[in-house]
């Protein structure tokens, strides 16, 4: 398991190029309110994501919950990219 702090950093990274490619997706975007709202969805997962790893469920086990939270965040990372991708 990564460190914490490595996990939260990774977390950020990944949500700051997602918020990148959505802002170059949104200029496309003939709708600007589907545009806020993934714009949003993506500030919203990544203050989700970055709580949930200071916090580990009472009663889990730190390493499977840390591999669900990671499993859960690359599900999440798959749709919203491809929402970007069908803008």
């Amino acid at each position: 398991m990564a460190k914490r702090r490595t996990l939260k950093r990774n977390i950020t990274n990944i949500c700051t190029v997602l918020f990148a490619e959505g802002v170059a997706a949104s200029f496309e975007n003939e709708h600007p309110e589907n545009a806020e709202a993934l714009l949003r969805s993506i500030i919203k997962m990544e203050s989700n994501f970055i709580s949930r790893v200071s916090h580990v469920e009472p009663g889990m086990e730190p390493k499977a919950y840390f591999d669900d939270l990671i499993e859960k965040f690359n599900a999440q990372v798959g749709e919203l990219v491809d929402q970007i991708n069908n803008k």
